[in-house]
């Protein structure tokens, strides 16, 4: 299939407030599978940043078919990868204890939605959590059904437990959803009344954002769909009846990041300990700049 001249669909309106003011913020190009451009626009209404046109959710599935696309593939060939499976380890560690502080130092149930090839869920698992995941590609849903048990559906809307969960996690998930509002309110209705949804994004109000311009891997067209703030991610919680208990960095994603932006750019593989140096400064100018890290980690609960 030849992706360069695959149609597209276009939003009229801004997916959180509706607004029909939508003017260009930037065009991108996908380094990961297809080679072709994408233009993302802001709103003029409330700011939210989406990109349009967009992949139909019926062609989307066709711009992941790629080893490099990391959340899908359990390979480590490469210095990036590698490093990126190492660091895997800690930020797997990381995860369980801010879950585990949120549900009052104890196991409870536990939804992750897009949990790729499983780690995340394997990890709670074998903590004592009962897990359950949303994978929708079908063979990394295998990967992670052959770790944590015939517990992983395709669809977070076969998902029918209402009130279940204890906590929720998207780690870097959200951006990715067509169908952002329904997912919401699905989200809200699968979250038991005490419990927490999870919300890991990148952030565009980044300073590598402004840095890197077209080649900031995580604008990740056409795969990221929207590109949020700490502004446009309260005013979607707020939409659908949640609030933003917590914000807090992650840290390691400027590193990450910046390396692949670099990658991007053409830089020379010698060049990359320069990356390393900028990320430790995006995450410097973050702590003093709104808490706007490369990318952040939303607790989101009920109203």
């Amino acid at each position: 299939m030849d992706l360069t001249t695959l149609p597209l669909e276009t939003l009229a309106s801004c997916p959180v407030c509706g607004g029909t003011d939508l003017k260009e913020h930037i065009q991108c190009r996908d380094y990961t599978v297809s080679k072709r451009y994408f233009h993302i626009v802001k709103c003029g209404k409330c700011s939210f940043v989406f990109t349009n046109p967009r992949p139909k959710a019926e062609d989307i599935g066709h711009f992941y078919k790629a080893e490099a696309y990391i959340s899908h593939s359990d390979t480590s060939r490469t210095l990036i990868y590698k490093l990126y499976h190492k660091v895997r380890k800690r930020t797997l560690k990381q995860k369980l204890n801010l879950i585990s502080r949120l549900n009052g130092g104890k196991t409870g149930k536990i939804l992750d939605v897009g949990c790729g090839t499983g780690y995340f869920l394997q990890t709670t698992k074998e903590a004592g959590w009962d897990v359950a995941g949303i994978e929708v590609n079908a063979e990394a849903r295998a990967a992670a059904i052959s770790k944590v048990g015939n517990t992983v559906l395709d669809s977070v809307f076969n998902e029918n437990r209402k009130g279940h969960f204890n906590v929720i996690t998207l780690w870097h998930v959200l951006e990715h959803l067509h169908l952002l509002n329904e997912t919401m309110e699905k989200l809200k209705e699968l979250c038991a009344d005490n419990g927490r949804i999870i919300l890991a994004l990148p952030n565009i109000d980044s300073i590598d954002s402004e840095r890197y311009g077209e080649f900031w891997d995580a604008y990740d067209v056409p795969r990221h769909l929207y590109h949020f703030n700490q502004k446009s991610i309260r005013t979607l919680a707020e939409k659908h009846g949640m609030s933003i208990e917590e914000t807090l960095p992650m840290k390691f994603d400027a590193y990450y990041v910046n390396l692949l932006s670099e990658k991007y750019k053409g830089t020379s593989w010698m060049n990359y300990p320069s990356a390393f140096f900028t990320g430790w400064k995006s995450n410097r100018w973050a702590k003093r700049n709104s808490n706007n890290y490369s990318s952040l980690t939303y607790i989101l609960r009920k109203k």
